[in-house]
């Protein structure tokens, strides 16, 4: 074996262990090679001398032992040292940044096989031709996306006679939107669902349309929401009837401009349930325009504390309210920088309300297991709560013009009200359904600046009822109003519900 010194990096790499090990083999060969050596030459000076090996053999194998006791002693020493070294992970994979490839079960994949040019099919090493490996890939995913494009579609009837020449009969044409009309079903499910869900105004749609090829104007457009609306109409009455059979619903209302040059802003009014949002556009808020919305119901509406709802309280002895916390907290929050000693308690039993109500599991009202959990719950910890709001209230009044005491006022007033969810466990605390309802319609007055007439209003209010109606049962808006046109298509009048799809 070789004498020469082991480099002085060796066993220093990324991978120590194996390499130290490696070194320790060799050392031990190296060592009983020299003793060999080492013997044989005690061997031949006793020759030479004359002398007895066996004594100086004996003084050779006590220095040997010694050698040998250092060298076990190193050994362990290095053993030590092994044991300190972590080996590190084999192979470690890259750290991945962001959430990686997010899951898109919706889309249609559509596969493209690429293949070598001709010229490319020839072996690099001798020459020869390439052919295909079976059915073996290399497979990456790319999200692409396919242009619009419209199409005109020629419908061709067949027609059909009899031997005899008596009758000839035409196949039948699928139903239409419009009769005699040149656009499909499917052109105004695309028109109301960008405008009433997407927000996208008729000129900017019929714009958008010409750049894929179709010249039509916003008119045309028109023509087919209204047309879709007046054929869906039954089942939005039919769905504003369950609102108002539902034992609990939520109201609330805001501005619709009406931009005949003429007309003050109408309202838009939304009636609610937790599987329902229904709309209505009026020209006014008034008491009087909204009594019809309520008439016949017989239950709790969940409102603000707009003054037509106690007006219709008052008129209707079915109809009983229970008003919002989250607004009364409002009132509060508002002034918090100008009183906050005073407002902290409130806000945070306000707030303990909430959490209460979080102990619940699942959307909101939940089966009957979770309307019983939640009917406990408020009766141990919400009325409690309540008694602590109560007394604070009537002490911490302020002065009456105060921001402070006008607050006071507003919850007092309302106390009733407010204090109903304790006694049923289908009204909530609060009215942010109603509001959450109401979002879409916000939206879309900014951008397409409400109705153009009385018409719009009504075509407005019945395509916004089925869009968020499905929306709230979870399912494809355009799909169901599809399904609802279409079934109405082919029997006029028929009502299509959400929950015949759940």
């Amino acid at each position: 074996m070789s004498s020469q010194p082991l480099p002085a990096t060796f066993g220093t790499p990324k991978d120590p262990v194996p390499l130290l090990q490696k070194r320790v083999e060799l050392l031990e060969a190296e060592v009983k090679m020299l003793h060999q050596r080492l013997l044989a030459a005690h061997r031949e000076l006793a020759s030479v001398r004359g002398q007895d090996f066996q004594p100086a053999l004996a003084d050779l194998i006590a220095d040997l032992q010694r050698a040998e006791a250092v060298r076990q002693q190193r050994e362990q020493e290095l053993l030590e040292v092994l044991q300190q070294v972590e080996p590190p992970p084999s192979d470690p994979q890259p750290v991945r940044q962001g959430h990686g490839p997010r899951p898109q079960p919706k889309l249609t994949i559509v596969e493209q096989i690429h293949e070598l040019e001709a010229q490319d099919c020839r072996c690099k090493a001798c020459g020869g031709e390439m052919v295909p490996m079976g059915e073996q890939f290399e497979e990456f995913e790319e999200i692409t996306v396919i242009e619009r494009q419209y199409v005109t579609k020629v419908h061709k009837r067949r027609k059909y006679r009899c031997a005899c020449n008596g009758c000839i009969v035409t196949a039948p044409m699928p139903p239409r939107l419009i009769p005699g009309g040149r656009y499909s079903l499917d052109v105004a499910i695309q028109v109301a669902v960008s405008k009433y869900l997407d927000h996208s105004p008729l000129e900017r749609q019929s714009r958008e349309m010409e750049r894929h090829g179709l010249v039509v104007t916003s008119q045309t457009l028109w023509d087919q929401l209204e047309a879709l609306a007046r054929t869906v109409e039954p089942t939005a009455r039919a769905l504003g009837l369950k609102v108002l059979a539902a034992p609990v619903m939520h109201a609330d209302e805001t501005r619709w401009p009406l931009l005949d040059g003429k007309s003050s802003p109408w309202t838009v009014w939304s009636r609610c349930t937790p599987q329902i949002a229904h709309y209505t556009i009026l020209g006014s808020k008034s008491t009087q325009a909204a009594s019809p919305l309520f008439r016949g119901f017989e239950g709790i509406v969940v409102v603000d504390g707009y003054a037509v709802y106690e007006a219709l309280a008052r008129a209707g002895p079915n109809l009983r309210l229970a008003n919002c916390w989250a607004h009364t907290a409002r009132k509060f929050a508002e002034i918090q920088d100008n009183f906050p000693s005073q407002c902290r308690p409130i806000l945070e039993w306000i707030k303990a309300l909430y959490q209460v109500e979080a102990q619940v599991p699942g959307s909101f009202p939940g089966d009957e297991q979770a309307q019983g959990l939640r009917s406990s719950l408020r009766d141990e910890f919400s009325r409690p709560i309540l008694r602590q709001i109560y007394d604070w209230a009537c002490t911490e009044v302020g002065l009456p013009a105060s921001e402070l005491g006008k607050a006071v006022k507003y919850m007092l007033r309302r106390w009733e009200a407010l204090t109903v969810f304790v006694t049923n466990p289908l009204v909530p605390l609060d009215n942010n359904a109603a509001e959450r309802s109401l979002r879409g319609p916000v939206v879309g007055r900014k951008n397409h600046y409400g109705s153009k007439s009385k018409r719009g209003t009504e075509v407005a209010a019945t395509l916004y009822t089925l869009l968020e109606t499905a929306k709230l049962n979870h399912l494809e808006p355009a799909s169901y109003l599809r399904t609802v046109a279409e079934r109405a298509l082919r029997a006029p009048g028929t009502v299509t519900l959400p929950e015949e799809f759940l």
